[in-house]
């Protein structure tokens, strides 16, 4: 959603005697004139000077200070590959060489370099290491972390431009998940399932866009299945989910099937945003009038109010122009049911389902497939 200016921040130092409103703006002009972020960075420093200000604790200083570095380096580093699809690989660095699920891994790193999709893991050794291999340097990214022991880069990103190191846990995770068009889990520890639940709880409360989110498993491992077992019977059953919840992950047993599953949810699907109150999908072909009159019944519970609404660009405000060849479709999503959601997705990727029949060039652009 555009973004609201914080006059509480003004306020409050012209309140306390120092209206250092005007000279942040200064500043501003100085460096970046006539930007349209502005009003952002404007507040960013206000917010650092009311921390100055009030100058609380030493720590709280540093750790916003090490945030904001870690935030500002990962963005810029990061620019290079704007506009790359991306699909973050979670995994064991424990799983040796001789392990089937290496060799699988290394053959998911692959199968996505040839869809052209870059493969993000966390850098380190077992499954992270077999999907960087797969994919090779080019097609690879690495988010690695810091820890009081040593810790070491897997071979395909060390040393290069592709591997990036952070401190905190945290800034970690939110580029594995910010930068993802989709997401593959491999077996793992704690570490693989807590970010398969956090990518889970993500999405299911709208706190991050709608994307794939894959489990692969060696032919005939129970890993997943037991794990989807639990989340059935002791999430689903006694309503701690909602039921379509499930629809929000899927199990597979081969590599070819997870790429797979990626390149079909984009068939026809390329983003979606929020505009005020209206949730709009962006995609590559219109939809048909009878696909559409379908809709307004069978997803009628997605819709807060009104019905879904088909239109071509119309220079939405803060809406990049170069996705203006884009269809939209617009309705007032309840915002609760991202399953239900996932099935509107595929059932828009349905190639009958679109007023085209011959699928246009896939669009290689990655960042507006999150939700602004």
């Amino acid at each position: 959603m555009p973004y609201q200016p914080n006059d509480l921040l003004s306020r409050h130092f012209a309140e306390s005697g120092h209206d250092l409103t005007s000279k942040v703006e200064e500043l501003l002009n100085l460096v970046s004139p006539a930007s349209p972020n502005s009003p952002i960075y404007r507040d960013m420093i206000l917010t650092v000077l009311r921390m100055a200000q009030e100058d609380h604790n030493r720590w709280n200083a540093k750790s916003t200070l090490q945030a904001l570095r870690e935030l500002e380096h990962a963005f810029r580093v990061l620019e290079q590959f704007k506009g790359r699809r991306k699909v973050t690989v979670y995994g064991s660095a424990r799983t040796p060489v001789e392990n089937p699920l290496y060799a699988m891994a290394r053959e998911l790193g692959a199968a996505l370099a040839r869809s052209d999709l870059m493969v993000i893991t966390g850098a380190g050794g077992g499954i992270m290491a077999a999907a960087h291999e797969g994919a090779g340097l080019e097609h690879s990214l690495g988010f690695n972390i810091t820890l009081p022991f040593e810790q070491h880069a897997n071979p395909t990103v060390r040393g290069t431009t592709n591997l990036l190191s952070f401190h905190f846990f945290f800034t970690r995770k939110l580029f594995f998940v910010k930068e993802a068009n989709a997401l593959v889990l491999c077996p793992g520890g704690f570490g693989t399932l807590d970010e398969a639940l956090e990518v889970l709880t993500l999405i299911q409360t709208g706190k991050s866009p709608l994307v794939p989110v894959i489990l692969l498993d060696a032919p005939g491992g129970t890993f997943w299945q037991g794990a989807l077992d639990f989340i059935h019977h002791q999430l689903a059953e006694n309503r701690y989910i909602l039921p379509t919840d499930m629809k929000l992950v899927s199990l597979v047993y081969s590599a070819e099937e997870a790429v797979e599953q990626i390149n079909q949810f984009y068939s026809n699907f390329h983003s979606s945003r929020w505009l005020k109150h209206q949730f709009i999908i962006r995609m590559n072909h219109r939809l048909s009038d009878q696909a559409l009159d379908h809709m307004q019944q069978a997803f009628a519970d997605l819709c807060l109010s009104d019905h879904f609404h088909q239109h071509a660009y119309s220079g939405e405000e803060h809406d990049d122009e170069q996705f203006s060849h884009l269809a939209r479709l617009a309705f007032t999503f309840n915002a609760r049911d991202h399953g239900r959601l996932r099935e509107l997705v595929d059932y828009i990727n349905l190639p009958e389902n679109w007023a085209q029949s011959k699928p246009q060039a896939q669009q290689r652009t990655r960042e507006p497939s999150k939700v602004t």
